[in-house]
C-alpha cells in the first residue's frame, strides 16, 4: 500500500514592532512563514533585510491599518495565525529612567488596534518586566484587561530566557492570546532545570573581532574588577558596568548607549567589553547573522532584541499545543 504524504502547511506570522529580528528568527526556526515585519527605525529595518526574505516596512505604526495588511497579505480578517509585537515601552524599563506618563508606553493600543482588526488566531505580545514591578502594577492591569477586552483569553507569565536554551538571563513579560472561537487557552513552554554559561555558550568563535578601547573613565577600575563586581565597587562611577563569571549564565545585556564600558559587560579574563561575536551568542543569534552600524549600535540591537532562542521555544509550543489542536 503506498504511503500518504501529508504536507503541512507552515502557519503565518505578521510581526508588529519587529526591531532586529530576534522574534523573526525564533518563528523561522519553529517553521512559521513570515508574511510582514513593519518596524519604525532603519537600522532595523535594514538588519531584517539583510538577513530574511519577507517583506519589510520601514512605518510608524500609528499610521499602519489592518486593512492595508491584510491586502497586502491577501489574507482576510481571521486568516492569521499569529500576530507578534513587542511595542517598545521604556517608561517601565529597569534600565533607565522610568517614567510612567512616557507616551512610547501608548503604543501598545496601536498593537490592540491591530489585534481587533486582523483577528489572528493567536497573538503574543513581548516587554519589559518592569511592568509588573513596583508602582507600575496599575499600568499592567490596564493593559492586560485591554488585551482580554478583544474576544481572546489572555495569560501572562514572566519567563527568563537562561531557562529556554539561552545563555543569558533576562527577564521579560509575555502575553499570549488566543480567540475565544479556538476554545483553547493560552500556554507557555516548559522551562529547562539547567543554563548554558557564558564560558561554554561563547567556545570556538572564529573571527572574533576585538571590540573598541574602553573608555578612559573606566581604563582604570576596569583591571581591579573581580567576578560580579561592578565598577562602582572599586570606586569608579557605572552600576551597571561589571565583569562576569566564566561558569555562570551571562548577565543581562541592555541596550543602553554611551562611552565604550557604560553599562557594558567586562569580559572575565580580559579588560574588555565583550565583543559583538560573544553578545550574539549569548543572546543566541547565530554567529553568521549580520547587524548593521557601529559598535554601539549592534550592542544597542542585540539589547533590545527578543532571545530568538526562547521565541522558537514559546513559538513551537503555539503551533504544536494550540494551532495544530484547532486543525485537529
Amino acid at each position: 500500500m503506498p504511503q500518504l504524504w501529508i504536507q503541512m502547511v507552515m502557519p503565518s506570522v505578521i510581526s508588529a514592532f519587529a526591531g532586529g529580528g530576534g522574534s523573526s528568527l525564533g518563528y523561522h526556526m519553529a517553521g512559521y512563514k513570515e508574511l510582514l515585519a513593519i518596524d519604525f527605525e532603519q537600522n532595523a529595518c535594514d538588519t531584517l533585510r539583510l538577513n530574511f526574505d519577507f517583506p519589510v516596512w520601514q512605518r510608524d505604526i500609528q499610521e499602519v491599518t489592518a486593512e492595508e495588511i491584510l491586502s497586502f497579505c491577501h489574507l482576510k480578517s481571521g486568516d492569521l495565525d499569529v500576530l507578534d509585537g513587542s511595542p517598545p515601552c521604556q517608561g517601565f524599563s529597569t534600565a533607565g529612567k522610568r517614567n510612567l506618563h512616557d507616551s512610547r508606553n501608548s503604543l501598545f493600543l496601536d498593537f490592540f488596534r491591530l489585534i481587533q482588526g486582523l483577528q489572528p488566531k493567536v497573538f503574543v505580545m513581548e516587554n519589559v518586566s518592569g511592568m509588573v514591578k513596583g508602582g507600575y502594577k496599575g499600568k499592567f492591569n490596564e493593559i492586560l484587561n485591554t488585551l482580554r477586552s478583544t474576544g481572546y483569553r489572555v495569560k501572562c507569565k514572566l519567563v527568563n530566557a537562561m531557562w529556554y536554551e539561552v545563555p543569558q538571563s533576562r527577564e521579560r513579560l509575555f502575553f499570549i492570546g488566543v480567540r475565544k472561537d479556538l476554545h483553547l487557552e493560552p500556554v507557555f513552554p516548559i522551562p529547562s532545570e539547567t543554563y548554558i554559561t557564558f564560558q561554554d555558550a561563547t567556545k570556538g568563535i572564529k573571527n572574533n573581532v576585538k571590540p573598541p578601547e574602553l573608555s578612559k573613565c573606566f581604563r582604570p577600575y576596569v583591571p581591579l574588577l573581580k567576578y560580579g563586581q561592578c565598577v562602582q565597587d572599586v570606586g569608579g562611577k557605572g552600576f551597571q558596568t561589571a565583569r562576569i563569571y566564566p561558569n555562570r549564565v551571562c548577565p543581562t545585556i541592555t541596550k543602553l548607549i554611551g562611552g565604550i564600558g557604560f553599562g557594558a559587560l567586562i569580559h572575565p579574563y580580559e579588560n574588555r567589553v565583550l565583543s559583538i561575536s560573544e553578545m550574539k551568542r549569548v543572546c543566541s543569534f547565530p554567529d553568521d547573522y549580520i547587524l548593521t552600524g557601529s559598535y554601539q549600535e549592534q550592542k544597542a540591537r542585540l539589547g533590545n532584541a527578543v532571545m530568538p532562542k526562547m521565541m522558537f521555544r514559546i513559538a513551537k509550543t503555539i503551533k504544536e499545543k494550540i494551532l495544530e489542536s484547532n486543525n485537529d
